[in-house]
């Protein structure tokens, strides 16, 4: 549950989930909040949820589907539930709050 705002700071040192790539900050509900700075590659693969990032720092790519965007700070990406997705060429401090959300398979159009 999410009791307390999370801050940027408090984010960049939580420790990983076990078998997961990123920080649980909190949840509520179906959603979920995550930290998530991957260092050299972005080894993820598809989530069961849709999902949105929230660029804190850094820049690159966000590859989705077939589609490429130049990201940085503040910019809002989306990836649907199932849907294929990666950062690519990101700068060294690139980091991202993730919002998981909706039911397993993702939101109806």
């Amino acid at each position: 549950m999410i009791e307390t705002l999370t801050s940027r700071t408090g984010a960049a040192t939580a420790p990983l989930t076990p078998g997961r790539l990123s920080a649980l900050m909190g949840q509520h509900g179906s959603m979920t909040l995550r930290w998530y700075a991957p260092k050299g590659s972005d080894s993820q693969t598809p989530h069961d949820q849709d999902e949105l990032y929230i660029v804190v720092s850094g820049t690159g790519t966000f590859v989705r589907g077939k589609e490429r965007v130049a990201f940085g700070p503040h910019d809002v990406l989306f990836a649907a539930a199932g849907e294929s997705h990666r950062f690519e060429d990101f700068s060294d401090d690139f980091a991202t709050w993730v919002v998981f959300y909706g039911p397993v398979g993702g939101e109806s159009p």
